[in-house]
């Protein structure tokens, strides 16, 4: 077996668990390449020859994982995700085995499932398009404003930098929000305006209920509030209920499409999974591709296919 292993040496705490992977990979005449990526490495230098291999693995956090995936979309390459991130939300929706091991014996195995990816496009300050693609979650307003306010943190506090960004953030701003879904336009009043590819989040809490990466749609969720402290509600019905089938998402209005258009009345911070975006916009347009990537999955994971359990 030929694989090749792209590592973000920058992610998480600097975990050395992917060459310990990489050990139980490796048989005797197998051949494994692994790449280190640094600040200018872009996917497109990496992955080139990615076709090459029999596996590529991703190995990093969300956002570098989530770049690796979107830059071998709809290519004949078959992708595993390696948790190394600080929160590795992919990877838990995803569903696999977190034991190195596991993994590597899925890749072995060989069994995959094509998964949706998503693409968000916008109007940066400077006046320029720009378009991104994305496997989990972007956004704009309050959550980008975490995830900025997270970053100085993020390598020495891990997932504890989200919550202490959320108690130094107690302002945030309210907009005006007009989604234009599939060609039908919805308007509402809210401080976040998230589409997702999937999204469950830490603790295995879905924000929408039945947001799956192979449904061929993308989730809007957009937190119908005017201050922080009505989020107050949705967090208790989660932790009370992971999946929302039950209690619902109280102020947290749901759409799904294909073809998102979002347009906010105040010009707001954008984030991308989970990495936040230089600058404000005042919307985007989201749109799902569909069975984008194909990805290792093990007996675990929700997404193995039922063909090949015995």
């Amino acid at each position: 077996m030929r694989s090749l292993i792209i590592h973000n040496p920058r992610s998480g705490f600097g975990s050395d668990a992917i060459f310990e992977f990489e050990r139980m990979l490796v048989d005797p005449g197998d051949e494994c390449c692994i790449r280190l990526l640094e600040d200018d490495t872009s996917p497109a230098e990496v992955l080139g020859d990615a076709e090459e291999f029999d596996v590529c693995v991703f190995s990093g956090g969300d956002g570098t994982v989530s770049n690796m995936l979107c830059a071998v979309a709809y290519r004949d390459v078959t992708a595993c995700v390696f948790p190394s991130g600080t929160a590795n939300l992919l990877y838990a929706n995803i569903g696999n085995a977190f034991e190195p091991a596991a993994l590597a014996r899925a890749c072995k195995n060989g069994v995959t499932c094509p998964i949706d990816l998503g693409e968000i496009s916008w109007i940066d300050e400077q006046g320029a398009e720009r378009t991104r693609g994305f496997a989990l979650m972007s956004g704009i307003g309050y959550d980008a404003q975490l995830m900025r306010a997270a970053v100085p943190n993020k390598q020495t506090m891990g997932q504890a930098a989200y919550f202490a960004a959320a108690l130094s953030q107690p302002r945030v701003a309210h907009a005006d929000f007009s989604l234009t879904i599939d060609g039908r336009t919805y308007a509402h009043q809210g401080i976040v305006c998230l589409v997702a590819d999937t999204a469950t989040l830490q603790g295995d809490v879905e924000l929408v209920p039945n947001c799956r990466l192979n449904d061929g749609m993308l989730d809007v969720a957009l937190a119908e509030t005017k201050h922080v402290g009505g989020l107050a509600r949705p967090i208790l019905a989660s932790l009370l209920d992971k999946t929302g089938k039950t209690l619902g998402r109280p102020a947290i209005v749901h759409h799904q499409g294909s073809v998102i258009e979002v347009r906010a009345s105040e010009a707001l911070p954008l984030e991308i999974d989970g990495e936040a975006i230089e600058g404000l916009v005042t919307g985007y347009t989201a749109r799902v591709l569909k069975d984008a990537v194909r990805i290792i999955v093990d007996p675990s994971s929700p997404y193995y296919p039922a063909s090949d359990r015995q």
